[in-house]
């Protein structure tokens, strides 16, 4: 059946439309555009005062299968994905066991296949050492033939120079990002919160802000060495973004990413000791929220991510130096986006869907999606001023671990559209 969309806001960045038009959708690709098209053997959705994009993307994800199933499954994180208006995610490679061999990569590519028919992508990041341990690389070029967008030993950072260097060099051929956790393992052990006054008045081992600012412009000069692409997991200190800033300017390799807790929320969250603030890097200072803030704006940071990690009830309900850092976001990203920076005249409209849906794939070289006559329809379609209540019953994911329940949020998914599947999130 053909699908006629209409009266909604076409925003592309990828061919710079912004306008009002209709869409007919036929066999999961883009038939026609135009300005009151007929409604004949169509099912019709009206759009009116909703905005139809480029499918978003988000490029930190962790599904946790294999290994982690009480936590999340590929299914629901990708029905997760899904309603919080995502076409495709990338899943990060600290499962078990790790995205370290192309079978395990294959693995996950079947399971994503028959997840929901196939509507949301996935496409997982490899390993950049064996087991993440480390010591050796994994086969880059065997991860990268299997389907690998990027390399990382996410949650862990890659420590040692001379790997990373390597690890850059053997990746530009394939034009795959180092995507790094940036953190001197040295300064940052045993630590769980940001250091400075809130920690230390609750008694709490840190994370200092150099442990991410020395491994970043380590990294930096090992990525104007090789003329490698390098890119900065979420990023969160000030002098972070500085650096990161000096170097796109000499005009280096270097991509970045924020996450939304991370541009919402300061360490003042945890004076409760509540878990769902525990998330690594730590939540900063005002000053660094804000510069989060500024960097988007300027574009220093390119993309947002959640960098949603779900963990089970039991495991986050422990005292806060025992539970597990993370928290989930794929649910509550873009209503978080809208509200903190559209709502605030941070960034345009036009800004928020290409840190979500353009700039991620420019990121990993992924091809660009284009709303055209004839493209395949990879579709995101969002209400920018609709008012909700973020309620994490009813959430899709498998895990609760949220610190966002309860907020009253301006901007909400409607619906996705990708391989010839619609899914709608609430009522057009």
């Amino acid at each position: 059946m053909s699908l006629l969309l209409k009266h909604g806001r076409l925003l592309d960045p990828a061919t710079g439309r912004d306008e009002s038009l209709d869409l007919v959708i036929t066999d999961g690709r883009i038939d026609r555009i135009g300005r009151a098209l007929p409604a004949a053997n169509m099912q019709v959705v009206d759009l009116t005062g909703k905005v139809i994009a480029p499918g978003f993307l988000d490029m930190h994800v962790h599904l946790r299968e294999p290994g982690y199933e009480h936590k999340e499954t590929i299914a629901t994180g990708c029905a997760a994905a899904a309603a919080g208006g995502f076409t495709g995610v990338c899943c990060m490679p600290n499962t078990n066991p790790p995205l370290d061999d192309e079978s395990v990569i294959r693995f996950i590519q079947a399971r994503a296949r028959v997840a929901m028919d196939g509507l949301v992508d996935v496409f997982p990041v490899g390993a950049v050492t064996m087991g993440r341990k480390g010591e050796h690389l994994a086969p880059l070029a065997e991860l990268a033939t299997a389907g690998a967008v990027g390399f990382s030993d996410d949650g862990d950072p890659v420590f040692d120079a001379e790997i990373m260097r390597r690890a850059l060099e053997y990746s530009k051929m394939f034009k795959k990002p180092i995507i790094q956790h940036a953190q001197d393992p040295s300064l940052s052990k045993g630590g769980v919160a940001n250091e400075g006054i809130v920690a230390t008045s609750l008694g709490l081992p840190v994370i200092p802000r150099l442990a991410e600012e020395i491994m970043v412009a380590r990294d930096i000069q090992l990525t104007e060495y090789t003329g490698g692409f390098y890119h900065v997991a979420h990023i969160s200190t000030a002098e972070t973004l500085e650096t990161v800033r000096r170097a796109k300017a000499k005009g280096l390799g270097i991509t970045c990413e924020v996450t939304p807790h991370h541009f919402v929320l300061t360490d003042e969250a945890i004076k409760g000791y509540d878990t769902n603030f525990k998330m690594n890097p730590p939540l900063r200072t005002r000053d660094d929220v804000e510069a989060m803030k500024s960097g988007l704006r300027d574009g220093t940071i390119d993309v947002i991510a959640t960098d949603h990690a779900p963990h089970s009830f039991d495991e986050k309900e422990v005292e806060f130096q025992a539970a597990p850092f993370g928290i989930i976001g794929l649910e509550t990203a873009v209503g978080l986006a809208f509200s903190e920076l559209l709502g605030k005249n941070v960034l345009s409209l036009y800004q928020i869907v290409e840190k979500l849906s353009t700039n991620p794939r420019r990121v990993l070289h992924l091809p660009e999606i284009k709303i055209q006559e004839g493209e395949t329809a990879n579709l995101t379609i969002f209400d920018p001023v609709a008012e909700w209540v973020v309620d994490p019953a009813t959430f899709r994911s498998q895990s609760r671990n949220t610190p966002f329940g309860g907020y009253r949020l301006k901007g909400k998914p409607v619906g996705v559209l990708n391989n010839g599947q619609a899914y709608w999130i609430s009522p057009s």
